[in-house]
């Protein structure tokens, strides 16, 4: 993790487990929090983004769904899906493709993976509170 200056005051103050929730929920508020995954590997929790980085290959498999083995006929059938889609299917193209570029701009290395201020990385963690609650406890640790 990259350091950052710690948002929490210089004196130790002692919490008690709901002022501690208190103060992850309101940094989690603050921050933005992205969740890298797939459909193989469900996350719970809510983020700002989520990134599903199967996203691209499933709109093709649905694309491709009962294409005839013809070449020819397959291609022609695939242009009339594409363009019953319209500008809703060319979104959701160019949306999963766009999160898939995202997620490599940041070196994501394996999924899940939770995502803060696109600086912080929780690999593995399927509970988003989890790995925000790990977030925080290393930025208190970094002067």
């Amino acid at each position: 993790m990259r350091r950052f200056p710690s948002l929490l005051p210089s004196k130790r103050t002692w919490l008690t487990a709901s002022g501690l929730a208190a103060l992850l929920t309101t940094s989690a508020l603050n921050a933005e929090t992205w969740i890298v995954t797939d459909q193989a590997h469900p996350v719970s929790g809510k983020a700002d983004r989520l990134i599903l980085l199967d996203a691209p290959s499933r709109i093709e498999v649905e694309l491709a769904f009962g294409l005839p083995a013809d070449p020819a006929r397959a291609e022609h059938i695939a242009r009339d899906r594409l363009n019953q889609g319209g500008a809703d299917l060319q979104r959701r193209i160019a949306t999963a493709y766009q999160c898939v570029a995202d997620a490599w701009s940041l070196g994501i290395t394996s999924i899940p993976a939770v995502v803060v201020d696109q600086r912080y990385v929780v690999y593995g963690e399927p509970d988003v509170a989890r790995a925000l609650a790990r977030i925080e406890q290393y930025r208190r640790s970094q002067p």
